[in-house]
């Protein structure tokens, strides 16, 4: 699962220093309305909203704009046209990348994603093109598990359908069957331990390992990407 490195904790690291607070609250506001409407804006009984509203309040959005955002979405206030859509491209050199977006204009989405990715070398894919090198699986970002700890709640976390569990510089990570996301997520809480993100997100099968040169140009491309109003993850099967 070595997906899950420096390309997944771009967007965590940068969301926590990000200055341009407007645009971060408006892509989780987004999430919150996409999340509504699929299955109802009780947070108790629709488990994506309420992982949509804990990221939310984790990035000190006011209560209001969540609220609001709930409304639009199950549809007692304006009615939320947005969408999620995913994106396939390559990078030269062989290297793929998975572009999630939600937007209420596919044809805008489209469009700015393709210019930035053209710009930078990079081509947009046919669907199915580069999906099928990489798995969905539920992802658990959380507080690092103290090492005197690690061996009673990891036997925990895999009885509770834990996949694999990754310890890395600031977060322990947790990796298993999207069905399984929900109850590890109570798990984690009942250890006592801070759940930071929790997810969905395209886990590369294998990875390609790349040199320095191509490793700058693609975190600069993936930023590229994630400043984009319409996108909200990106993933790549790099090294």
């Amino acid at each position: 699962m070595s997906g899950h490195s420096k390309w997944s904790n771009i967007k965590h690291k940068k969301g926590a220093a990000d200055a341009k607070r407007a645009a971060n609250f408006t892509k989780l506001a987004r999430e919150i309305e996409v999340a509504a409407r699929e299955k109802g804006g009780d947070p108790d009984m629709n488990f994506k909203l309420r992982l949509a509203i804990d990221r939310a309040r984790a990035s000190n959005m006011p209560k209001d704009n969540i609220d609001r955002a709930v409304a639009r979405g199950a549809g007692s206030d304006d009615v939320s046209n947005m969408e999620e859509l995913v994106y396939e491209a390559y990078v030269p050199g062989g290297v793929a990348l998975i572009i999630e977006a939600i937007t209420d204009n596919r044809n805008r989405a489209g469009s700015e994603i393709k210019l930035v990715l053209s710009k930078n070398g990079a081509t947009l894919a046919n669907q199915g093109a580069v999906t099928y090198l990489f798995d969905q699986k539920g992802v658990l970002r959380i507080e690092l598990i103290p090492k005197n700890r690690r061996d009673e709640v990891e036997l925990e976390l895999i009885d509770v359908g834990a996949e694999d569990i990754l310890h890395e510089q600031e977060f322990s990570v947790i990796i298993a069957p999207p069905a399984k996301l929900s109850n590890l997520n109570e798990a984690v809480i009942k250890s006592g331990l801070r759940v930071f993100f929790a997810g969905l997100e395209w886990v590369p099968k294998n990875t390609i390992a790349i040199n320095d040169e191509s490793s700058a140009k693609l975190r600069e491309l993936i930023e590229k990407l994630d400043d984009l109003d319409d996108v909200n993850n990106v993933f790549t099967n790099a090294e």
